[in-house]
């Protein structure tokens, strides 16, 4: 099956991808990091497409993959053989998911409970497999364990879990990622590390292994590479970017975008595409709009884009249209695959592999 050939022949709605800008953003993390103790474990929830983690992955400062999920680490292990799920796994199914994986890769969970840890322990111990934990400790966000003495008790119990190997510990603190302020968003990112780096040196304290100190985002890469003690950092959105990170001035392009076409002009300060929620998401806000000088998204309903233009657009049913989507990871899972385009010409599409939640696995 042929792709299309031009921006013009794209079926819409759909996600586009610049491909020069994606490889330059990706150039970009590779020559911050270069040389330096702090490695790049790249998000693969932002974009979860195959083809775009395997060139993060050739850039040379990656120390693997992390996924969100383990229908997402299914996938990232056909082409990556170290994975770090950056969340808990609860369940006696997906435990059982991680420990095939680990059969054939390294792979770590992050974990809070020891509900957590008695489950991959389970898991691990029926296929023979060892599986990689990293204490997440709750440095100010969504989750973890509290940091310090609760932080190396769990650390210790790990320790001695048979099934499971600890290797380091872990925090995220997204509620400095999303801060405007730059002297703020560093001063609270600063805060949170410190925090994680304290149980670090607590764990070490009591004689434990703590090999990986995994943190940081898009947002403050710049920030957490610069605490010494932490080896890895877990940035995902840079590779597109999105509107919430783009207003940060950070060093990188957005490179992808939603694809419409005008249905309707209703009057002459509005027209109506067919690029609406479900094929863009507006949890950070509704999406900017793309080379329409004075154009604004009104609104998105389900299947159209309600768009406000100057009164001397031109803008007429049939015509193209596009918008930066304000978050990365909702607006890409809504779709199936991308068109990678060199100016207007398609050169490829990648099937968005790792979208939804897979079907789990089916008992033996």
């Amino acid at each position: 099956m042929t792709h299309p050939r031009t921006l013009a022949d794209i079926p819409t709605p759909a996600l586009v991808i610049d491909l020069f800008a994606m490889e330059r953003n990706i150039r970009t993390m590779e020559d911050y990091l270069s040389g330096g103790p702090c490695k790049l474990r790249p998000h693969f929830k932002a974009h979860k497409t195959p083809e775009i983690a395997k060139r993060q992955l050739a850039a040379g400062t990656c120390t693997g993959i992390t996924v969100a999920t383990v229908g997402e680490a299914e996938v990232a292990a056909t082409f990556c053989d170290d994975i770090l799920i950056a969340n808990q796994v609860i369940g006696r199914d997906k435990a059982a998911r991680v420990a095939e994986l680990a059969k054939s890769i390294k792979i770590a969970v992050a974990i809070e409970s020891e509900l957590g840890l008695d489950q991959l322990s389970e898991a691990a111990q029926r296929t023979g497999a060892t599986i990689g934990a990293l204490v997440e400790v709750n440095i100010g966000f969504r989750a973890g364990t509290a940091p310090g003495e609760p932080a190396v008790a769990l650390a210790r119990r790990a320790s001695d879990t048979a099934g499971v190997e600890l290797q380091g510990l872990m925090g995220y603190a997204g509620h400095a990622a999303a801060m405007d302020d730059r002297t703020q968003r560093e001063a609270a990112e600063r805060s949170a590390i410190e925090r994680l780096l304290a149980s670090v040196a607590a764990v070490r304290e009591a004689g434990l292994p703590c090999e990986i100190v995994s943190a940081g985002s898009t947002g403050t890469y710049d920030i957490t590479t610069q605490m010494q003690g932490v080896t890895e950092i877990q940035a995902g959105s840079y590779v597109l970017m999105d509107t919430a990170y783009a207003k940060f001035g950070l060093p990188f392009e957005q490179a992808f975008w939603v694809q419409g076409t005008v249905v309707s002009r209703p009057s002459e300060t509005r027209v109506t595409a067919d690029c609406g929620h479900k094929s863009c998401t507006m949890d950070h806000g509704v999406p900017d709009m793309k080379d329409i000088e004075g154009a604004s998204v009104m609104f998105l309903a389900d299947e159209h884009a309600m768009i406000a233009v100057p009164p001397e657009s031109t803008l007429k049913p049939g015509d193209p249209v596009a918008m930066w989507p304000s978050h990365i990871d909702p607006t890409i899972n809504l779709h199936d695959v991308f068109y990678v385009v060199e100016g207007d010409r398609v050169v490829n599409v990648w099937p968005i592999e790792a979208r939804g939640y897979r079907e789990q696995r089916q008992p033996d």
